[in-house]
């Protein structure tokens, strides 16, 4: 069970950080809709699929998959790093679902809406760099989470030894 746990929640980090680096690349190659509606349409789609198919589900993946170890390792109870994994991963959930997908499921709709006829042009592409930010933002605590991972420093309560040899 516990291998089991670790290989999901590195899969579901996998797919996150690829999916946060390949959001980043493609919104910086969307073209100005004004000039290129077709290409900035077909850009949009895939982002939208990207983060609907890809991100979110990496993102589930790597959050149940963590609370599942926490909860089964006895050894994660009492180590701060993984406390501190989990309140980062609270942060990534509310992150990506506010600043990231809601923005790009909003523009992907607008854009569908000007194909249809039902929208001009002028009101797309408002929030793509926003959303660029939010995704190195998030991608920067993904990556201090693999750090922790792997270091796993000691947080928490330290005891110290002098006070325990001095009581004997």
């Amino acid at each position: 069970m516990r291998k089991a746990l670790k290989f999901l929640h590195t899969l579901g980090g996998v797919g996150l950080l690829g999916t946060f680096m390949t959001l980043v690349i493609v919104l910086a190659l969307l073209p100005d809709p004004l000039q290129d509606i077709h290409g900035y349409a077909a850009l949009t789609e895939l982002v939208d699929r990207l983060a609907r198919w890809v991100l979110l589900p990496s993102l589930a993946i790597t959050l149940v998959s963590g609370l599942l170890s926490i909860g089964a390792v006895t050894a994660f109870h009492s180590a701060g790093w993984a406390w501190l994994k989990l309140a980062t991963g609270v942060v990534m959930f509310e992150g990506t679902l506010l600043a990231v997908q809601g923005p790009i499921q909003r523009e992907a709709n607008l854009t569908r809406q000007f194909l249809n006829g039902d929208l001009e042009a002028t009101v797309m592409a408002t929030s793509f760099d926003t959303i660029s930010y939010s995704i190195i933002v998030l991608g920067s605590v993904a990556l201090a989470n693999v750090v922790l991972g792997i270091w796993r420093p000691r947080l928490g309560r330290r005891k110290l030894v002098s006070a325990q040899v001095a009581e004997e």
